[in-house]
C-alpha cells in the first residue's frame, strides 16, 4: 500500500506531461532535452492559465488587506489584552469586508502539491523508477534526454553520478541563479511598485524579499534540472502576470498608481491636441471652402 496521498495528482501530473512530450515529439526527436524540456514549459503554462482565478483573488486580498490596515491596528490596540476577542473581532472584520488572509497564498499553495509531483516523476527518472503515467519506455527516453549537456533528472549535488558533471555543474548552476533572482525580482517589484509608503504589511514583505530567494538557493542544489526549469518558467509567467496587473490597475496611493495616473493624463492631453488639431484643419477648410466658393461678378459688357 502506498503512503503517497498524493499519488492521484502524481498521475495526473505525469499523463499531462506526457502527453505534452508525445505531441512535441513530432516536431523534435523523442529522446531530446528539447522535447522533454518544452513539455515542462508547457505543463507551467497550462497550471499558471488554470490558476489565473486564483491570482485573481489574491490580487483582491492583498487590496482588502491594505484598504483594512487602520481597521486592523484599532482592533490590535483596543483588544490588546484579549487575544480570543481579539481574533472574533479582526474575523468580523474580514467577514464584513470579503477578505480572505489566506488568499494571497493560494497561488503559491494550489503549487505545491503540483510541483512534489513533477518532482517524484523526475527523481523517478533518475531512480530508473517509473512513477504517474511513466512506464519504462519513456523513463529511458527521459534519462537520454539533456539541456546544454546536463540530463533533466542531473541534480548540482550529485552531478559527479551524471554522464556530463562538467555541463550539469554549469546548467544547475545557472538555472539556481535564474529562478533565484527571478523570485527576487518579482518581490521587489510587489513591494517598490505596488505597496504605499506607509503599509504596514511592507516590512514583513521587505523580510520576505530576502528570505524566500535564499530558501530557494538552498534547496535549488537538491532539485533536478527539469524541476529547476519548471520554477524558472513559472517565476518568468509570475513576473510578467504581477507586472501587467501593477501597471494596469494598481494600488491607490503607490508610485505605480501614480505613474499609471500621469500616463493617463498624458494620453488625455494628446487626445485633446489631436482632437484640437484636427478641429483646427476643420475650420482652415471650412474657411477656404467658403473663399472658394463666393460668387464672382461678372464684367460688364461694354456697348
Amino acid at each position: 500500500m502506498s503512503l503517497n496521498p498524493l499519488k492521484w495528482l502524481e498521475t495526473i501530473v505525469s499523463w499531462v506531461f506526457v502527453q505534452f512530450h508525445a505531441l512535441l515529439s513530432h516536431v523534435f526527436a523523442a529522446d531530446s532535452g528539447w522535447a522533454w524540456g518544452l513539455a515542462i514549459v508547457c505543463l507551467v503554462v497550462l497550471i499558471r492559465l488554470m490558476l489565473i482565478p486564483l491570482f485573481v483573488k489574491q490580487i483582491k486580498s492583498q487590496r482588502n488587506m491594505q484598504l483594512i490596515q487602520p481597521k486592523v491596528k484599532e482592533i490590535q490596540k483596543k483588544y490588546a489584552g484579549d487575544r480570543e476577542r481579539q481574533s472574533q473581532e479582526l474575523m468580523k472584520l474580514y467577514k464584513e469586508t470579503g477578505t480572505n488572509p489566506l488568499a494571497s497564498c493560494l497561488p503559491i499553495l494550489a503549487q505545491s502539491p503540483i510541483f512534489f509531483a513533477l518532482f517524484r516523476v523526475l527523481n523517478g527518472i533518475a531512480r530508473n523508477i517509473p512513477y504517474g503515467a511513466m512506464t519504462p519506455e519513456l523513463v529511458n527516453s527521459a534519462r537520454n534526454a539533456k539541456i546544454f549537456g546536463a540530463p533533466i533528472y542531473g541534480t548540482f549535488t550529485h552531478r559527479s553520478e551524471t554522464d556530463n558533471p562538467t555541463a550539469t555543474f554549469w546548467v544547475t548552476l545557472i538555472l539556481i541563479i535564474l529562478m533565484t533572482s527571478t523570485t527576487f525580482i518579482t518581490q521587489r517589484q510587489l513591494i517598490v511598485k505596488n505597496s504605499a509608503p506607509d503599509n504596514p504589511m511592507v516590512q514583513q514583505q521587505k523580510v520576505l524579499l530576502y528570505v524566500f530567494p535564499l530558501i530557494f538557493a538552498l534547496s535549488g542544489i537538491n532539485f533536478p534540472v527539469g524541476v529547476l526549469l519548471y520554477w524558472f518558467t513559472t517565476n518568468l509567467w509570475t513576473m510578467g502576470q504581477q507586472f501587467y496587473v501593477i501597471r494596469n490597475n494598481p494600488q491607490e496611493g503607490t508610485p505605480a498608481h501614480e505613474a499609471w495616473l500621469a500616463r493617463k493624463e498624458a494620453k488625455a492631453k494628446g487626445k485633446s491636441a489631436i482632437s484640437n488639431s484636427s478641429e483646427q484643419a476643420d475650420l482652415a477648410d471650412e474657411a477656404e471652402r467658403t473663399v472658394r466658393n463666393q460668387p464672382k461678378k461678372k464684367p460688364k459688357k461694354k456697348r
